[in-house]
């Protein structure tokens, strides 16, 4: 369907995060891709909230892999953001966490990202 919308949310699962800040990574990843949906595609944002916000979580192994998804997001205007913690907790500051991509078309997202596991 072409007017299917969804988020995706991409987790390192290589820094062996706890429960809760998995969670709140994803959050950030979430809230953050909207807004920067929210303001370049007003629109399809709404049509998203509208929606019910579909999201989905999945998983890389590597800063590598995680980079490599967000430049061919980037590369074909797929609104994607990273998300770096503040490392007052678990990890070490400014290490790169999760990414964020969309509300975009499921279709657009899939291209980058169906390989890729569920959380």
């Amino acid at each position: 369907m072409e007017n299917e919308l969804k988020q995706v949310i991409i987790i390192r699962s290589d820094l062996k995060m706890g429960k809760g800040k998995i969670a709140s990574q994803a959050a950030h990843a979430s809230v953050l891709a909207y807004l920067k949906t929210s303001l370049s595609n007003p629109k399809l944002a709404k049509k998203w909230l509208e929606l019910g916000m579909p999201k989905i979580v999945l998983k890389v192994s590597t800063l590598d892999e995680l980079l490599d998804i967000y430049k061919k997001l980037q590369d074909n205007s797929i609104v994607a953001v990273i998300i770096q913690d503040a490392g007052r907790t678990q990890i070490q500051p400014n290490t790169i966490t999760a990414l964020g991509a969309g509300p975009a078309q499921k279709s657009e997202l899939d291209k980058f990202t169906k390989h890729l596991k569920l959380l």
